[in-house]
Formats: C-alpha cells, sequence, structure tokens
C-alpha cells in the first residue's frame, strides 16, 4: 500500500502538520474548516477596486515606499510562475532619468475567496516594494502589515490543498 501524497503547498510545514491537513482531506472535512473560518468570498472583482484596496493597504502601512501603478488579477501566474501573486517593476528612460513602475498581479483564482486571504496576498506582494528578498525583515513587514499574516498563509495553502482536490469553495474563479 503507497503512502498517499503529501500536498506540496504544505512542504515547509512540520511533518504533524502536514499529516493532520491530510487528515482534513482524507476525511473532505478541509471544506467545512475553512466555510467556518471564512464564510465568504471577497467583492473585490474588478480590477479597479483591486487596485483600490491595495493602495489603501499602502497608504496605511508604507506611504513612503515606492508607488504602484497596477494591480491586476492575471490569469497566467498560478500556471507559468507556480505563484500567487507578483511583484514586478519596470524600469523606463525617460529623458535622462530612470524611472521605475510598480505593478502587483495576483492570480485570477483569487477573484473568489474570502477577503483576509486577498489581503494576505496582497500585504505579502506590497512587501515587496520594501524588501526583496524573502528574509527575516520581510516577514516582520509583513506582519506588522497584518498581525495574522502567518495563520492567513496557512490557511490559504490548506486552501489550495483543498481546490487541488475538490474545486473552489467559494465560487467558480471568472476569469
Amino acid at each position: 500500500m503507497s503512502q498517499p501524497k503529501k500536498p506540496n503547498y504544505l512542504s515547509g510545514y512540520s511533518p504533524d502538520v502536514q499529516q493532520q491537513v491530510q487528515a482534513l482531506l482524507e476525511n473532505n472535512t478541509s471544506g467545512a474548516w475553512l466555510l467556518k473560518k471564512y464564510p465568504q468570498a471577497h467583492e473585490l472583482a474588478s480590477e479597479k477596486a483591486l487596485y483600490a484596496y491595495a493602495q489603501g493597504i499602502k497608504n496605511q502601512f508604507m506611504r513612503s515606499s515606492a508607488p504602484i501603478s497596477k494591480v491586476i488579477y492575471d490569469d497566467k501566474i498560478h500556471i507559468i510562475n507556480n505563484a500567487l501573486g507578483l511583484h514586478t517593476y519596470v524600469s523606463r528612460v525617460q529623458g535622462n532619468k530612470l524611472k521605475a513602475k510598480n505593478e502587483v498581479r495576483i492570480s485570477s483564482l483569487f477573484r473568489k475567496v474570502p477577503e483576509p486571504l486577498l489581503r494576505m496576498i496582497l500585504v505579502h506582494e506590497l512587501a515587496h516594494l520594501r524588501e526583496k528578498d524573502h528574509d527575516k525583515a520581510f516577514y516582520k513587514l509583513c506582519c506588522y502589515m497584518e498581525s495574522d499574516y502567518h495563520q492567513l498563509e496557512f490557511d490559504l495553502r490548506v486552501y489550495l490543498c483543498h481546490r487541488d482536490r475538490f474545486g473552489d469553495l467559494w465560487g467558480r474563479s471568472v476569469d
């Protein structure tokens, strides 16, 4: 008898935690657990609303950081980059100055998730405005902007495992 495949989203967690999540998945109780914590999806379906929401977080915690020029849902992120979101910057020469534009792209599969989970992804990508690497300073900034950052990240990873096995919880992603 072969071992059940462990969720790849949880590879950084202890074997104990991975086994607990595996048990939730095998008993088909992961959905109920997530729905109890997060009963409904956010209503930020448009990119204009997403940009305004991200700008609000940035203005509250990172007013002096570089401006963001674009925040969008991207259909290709999860498939190509195996990422939840991306922070990119484009450098352009304007006259004798070098201008950089910061963009945040969120995977389209997060159009229909609860607001705290979307916020965690945005906080992560906004933290890259100041901290490029995933180091201690980066995670300290994430926790400053969202005190439950680590719990939300874990819950999102559980959702991704659930989604891979059973499909979406809060409605089909709109592409």
